[in-house]
């Protein structure tokens, strides 16, 4: 169907009158009369009525024009962004993904960064857990995805580009006055006898793989619908938690962290898709290393001089390379 027809259709529906919408469009009354008469052969239905004072929608005809006024706007907005890449304006809001421990944090961070640098941008923000966002990415959903490799891990996927921002130490939460609770990093099997509590299972099977390592089977008796309710659960006392390092700065007052000797850690990287990237995306995953790079002191501040070895391949623990 021609747009230009649907058009005169909502501008009739608006103004309530066949003269006045020609008025408006700068057309002939007859000229629109022929239109909404051809519309209406199209749809098989009526879809104006007239009564004393002019036109008005049939119940058809609101029904179309609902319809019909949401694809008007959205073609307007299309033709807006292809004119704004033309002259080298970019008003294309940027979409971006991340996991919940990236939201909570390095990503807004990131994004102040970018709005500094860049000027005003409109943006969103959708957390989700790293497979969902990388599936967004690839429908085009969503502009840059914030993900990681913990279990189970990180497609190979042509379709989109993959860049490393670095490596996340996991790290013990506790309730505030726990007696397990130090500021020097301990070995994981010293919190054996300890009951956790996990919010996915990605996380739940790098704490499994963790403790097997050390020789002990993590109790994890308690489960969290997401990253708050998981908190909760360590701050009232009911289990202790592994949470990413990035964390540590954002956390609850009445919990506390506690480093490990030899933690896991998970690689944190930003993917894009491959075709029509955003043009902010570049600039956004420069903020997103320097964001991720501020938080590193805080993170091996608390190691022991041993934990100053080289880095390993993401998502393997230091020990087991």
């Amino acid at each position: 169907m021609d747009l230009t027809v649907w058009r005169t259709f909502v501008t009739v529906c608006r103004v309530g009158s066949l003269s006045a919408a020609a008025a408006d469009l700068n057309h002939t009354q007859s000229a629109v009369s022929r239109q909404i008469a051809g519309l209406e052969r199209q749809l098989g239905v009526p879809l104006v009525e007239r009564h004393a004072r002019g036109v008005r929608p049939t119940p058809a005809g609101e029904v179309f024009r609902l319809h019909a006024l949401a694809t008007l706007n959205e073609a307007d907005r299309a033709v807006r962004a292809v004119r704004d890449v033309r002259d080298g304006v970019c008003d294309r809001p940027l979409a971006i993904g991340a996991t919940p421990s990236l939201s909570a944090g390095i990503v807004p961070e990131a994004v102040r960064g970018l709005l500094e640098q860049a000027g005003p941008v409109r943006w969103s923000l959708l957390p989700g857990l790293s497979a969902q966002l990388h599936d967004r990415v690839v429908a085009g959903d969503l502009n840059v995805a914030v993900v990681t490799d913990a279990p189970p891990g990180l497609a190979v996927d042509p379709r989109v580009e993959r860049r490393f921002l670095g490596l996340d130490e996991m790290v013990v939460v506790l309730p505030v006055g726990h007696p397990r609770a130090e500021r020097r990093p301990v070995r994981i099997e010293a919190l054996a006898d300890e009951t956790w509590v996990e919010d996915n299972d990605g996380s739940a099977a790098l704490l499994r793989q963790h403790a097997a390592r050390a020789g002990f089977s993590a109790r994890i008796d308690l489960a969290a619908a997401d990253l708050p309710g998981k908190l909760a659960l360590v701050a009232t006392g009911h289990a202790i938690a592994l949470i990413p390092g990035v964390l540590t700065r954002t956390l609850r007052a009445d919990v506390t962290t506690m480093p490990l000797v030899d933690p896991p850690t998970r690689g944190i990287y930003a993917i894009t898709p491959r075709r029509a990237p955003h043009p902010r995306a570049v600039p956004l995953l420069d903020q997103l290393a320097t964001a991720f790079a501020s938080v590193r002191p805080a993170q091996v501040a608390h190691q022991p001089p041993e934990s100053d070895a080289h880095a390993t391949a993401p998502g393997t623990s230091r020990r087991h390379r």
